[in-house]
């Protein structure tokens, strides 16, 4: 079994969910409240949603500057195990949030060259995801990550079952963020998350 975290996210429907729960990914993402997304989802639909979601799958909601008072709400609500950040959250945002829910804070940065390393490194969160823009489904240049960082983070953007081995094996990431690259024509794809995880277990 390989030493990754698995997240699946953009999870939109009670059949996602099934898919979820019969191959169990580390994480399950919600997006919430961001209409920019086909995948956006309310606090009500998450809260049924995530009533379906096994147990030893963590759930995490991810909002773009939203009102501090939903993910705290859906957080006490037991809706979300974890707050994935991905707007321009400052640093007292984010501590306020960990203050509040008690629950762990993933936050995300855009990643173009060491400036934008170096502002990830320093952030409070628990964890840092670290992408190529706002679920743009594209790579960015994984030599800007340090293969001796030891604080724990997602790699995201643009990750497939094709070049998720190859990722692995160049950084050796914490974790892994995936979502437009288990979909086809817009839908979560079992067939692509079933290669996934068979990877992952090998």
């Amino acid at each position: 079994m390989k030493d990754v975290k698995i997240k699946i996210c953009g999870i939109k429907r009670a059949e996602d969910v099934a898919i979820i729960n019969r191959y169990h990914p580390d994480y399950i993402g919600f997006i919430i409240n961001f209409p920019k997304s086909h995948r956006s989802k309310t606090p009500q639909e998450v809260e049924i949603l995530s009533e379906k979601v096994e147990s030893s799958i963590q759930k995490v909601g991810v909002f773009v500057d939203s009102p501090m008072e939903i993910p705290v709400d859906l957080a006490a609500k037991g809706a979300i195990d974890v707050i994935q950040l991905h707007g321009s959250e400052d640093e007292s945002y984010i501590q306020a949030l960990q203050q509040a829910t008690g629950k762990p804070v993933i936050k995300a940065f855009t990643i173009h060259g060491k400036e934008d390393m170096d502002r990830a490194l320093e952030s409070s969160a628990d964890i840092i995801l670290l992408d190529q823009g706002q679920g743009s489904g594209q790579t960015f240049d994984w030599g800007w990550i340090s293969k001796d960082m030891t604080r724990p983070y997602f790699l995201a953007g643009g990750l497939t079952p094709e070049n998720v081995p190859q990722a692995y094996e160049a950084i050796k990431p914490w974790g892994m963020d995936i979502s437009s690259g288990v979909e086809t024509d817009r839908l979560k794809d079992e067939a692509k998350i079933c290669s996934i995880m068979e990877w992952r277990e090998e």
